[in-house]
Parts: C-alpha cells; structure tokens; sequence
C-alpha cells in the first residue's frame, strides 16, 4: 500500500477533503505528536472510507467505516497516535482487524 502522509496540523486538517476518488491500494496515514484519543469527520469528503486508529506502536485500537460527507464523529475509543484512512472495506478485504500492526510505520517530523 502506498499512502500518503499527513504529519502537520494543516495536512491533517484537510485530510482527503475535496476528492472525487482514491485508488485502490492507496490511503492517508495520519500521524499525532502523542497518543490521544482521537476523532474524524468526513465534512467535505466524497469518498466512501473505512478508518484505522493505531496507538504509538502502530497496534490497531479500531476500526470503523465513514460516510461521506457526514459530521458526525468517529472516535478512536482508545488512545491513538495514527489514523490510516482507505477505501471503504480494504481492512475486511484485506483481512485486517483489531490488534494487528499498520506494519511499517515513517519516521515523519510531526507538528
């Protein structure tokens, strides 16, 4: 998978608002200066996408899907330093659920 990655307040903040599609096997890591626990919207945000929160070890916390254009806000319910968002169903497709590992994570200066 290749993602993109959204490591200042600014990037994280527009997130993947204002696009009309992502590719398969494409996503956009989040990455917070601690853990914390987090919330997500889709306000402004077409695509369908299914969310991933991970504490600093990269350990899944949750998991859940997002409907586009919704305010309504989805929690991490635990602490969490990453969000990796993708297309809706890639964690099930993909067979990827609570406890397991986002794997490699970047060495990215975080503001």
């Amino acid at each position: 998978m290749t993602v993109e990655v959204a490591a200042t307040s600014a990037s994280r903040g527009r997130g993947l608002m204002f696009r009309s599609e992502l590719p398969e096997d494409r996503g956009m890591l989040f990455v917070f200066p601690e853990e914390k626990v987090l919330e997500f919207w889709m306000r402004n945000t077409d695509i369908p996408l299914s969310i991933a929160f991970a504490d600093a070890s990269g350990r899944i916390v949750q998991i859940a899907d997002m409907e586009p254009r919704s305010e309504a806000l989805v929690s991490s319910g635990a602490p969490a330093r990453y969000a990796l968002e993708v297309n809706r169903g890639w964690y099930a497709k993909h067979g990827v659920g609570r406890g397991d590992s986002l794997g490699h994570l970047p060495s990215v200066q975080v503001e």
